[in-house]
């Protein structure tokens, strides 16, 4: 849709504000609130041929100890690939990298400590039987700080996803998000 350029003391009606505002870039399409001391979420019925992309985050919360956090679409447990080039804030001139060779989920999704949850990411075509790519994920923690992106090799359609820490920890509180980018 063209943009709409008003003018000085023209009057913006009811059917404009209508219009612009169903026609915005991000919509909200669910949330789900972490609870107490659990080791995952899952976000269901979130992906569906409504968008072709989404943005996904958490805010609020805490981890029981310093976390990476996970996604899992679906039930798929195989087929994740991703990398993660990271920095310690000391030695900012000597980055490293990790990653995920055909794992069972993305391991660099976001990060967990006792202050804070944090995830920030866009999935691009979870819903539709492609590859399922995500990127770029903030990926920050007490002494380090990157990005890391990567794929979902298998062409399956997917309506939601599970969200976990590392193995042996928990989180609490904070909510999960999810965002649909508007078709144009």
């Amino acid at each position: 849709m063209a943009v709409k350029t008003f003018t000085t003391g023209e009057v913006l009606t009811a059917s404009d504000t209508n219009t612009y505002l169903a026609n915005s870039g991000l919509v909200y399409v669910t949330s789900a609130t972490i609870g107490t001391a659990v080791a995952s979420v899952t976000v269901s019925n979130c992906f569906s041929s409504t968008y072709d992309n989404y943005k996904v985050t958490i805010h609020g919360g805490v981890a029981s100890n310093l976390s990476t956090i996970t996604m899992q679409l679906g039930a798929s447990t195989t087929g994740y690939y991703s990398i993660v080039n990271y920095a310690a804030y000391a030695t900012a001139t000597t980055p490293a990298s990790a990653g995920d060779n055909n794992a069972a989920l993305w391991t660099y999704m976001g990060y967990g400590t006792t202050n804070f949850l944090q995830m920030n990411v866009d999935i691009l075509n979870p819903y539709a039987a492609k590859h399922t790519t995500y990127g770029p994920a903030n990926w920050a923690a007490g002494t380090v700080a990157g990005l890391s992106s990567g794929i979902h090799a298998v062409a399956t359609s997917y309506a939601s996803f599970t969200i976990a820490v590392t193995a042996g920890l928990t989180m609490t509180g904070g909510t999960i998000t999810v965002y649909g980018y508007r078709k144009a």
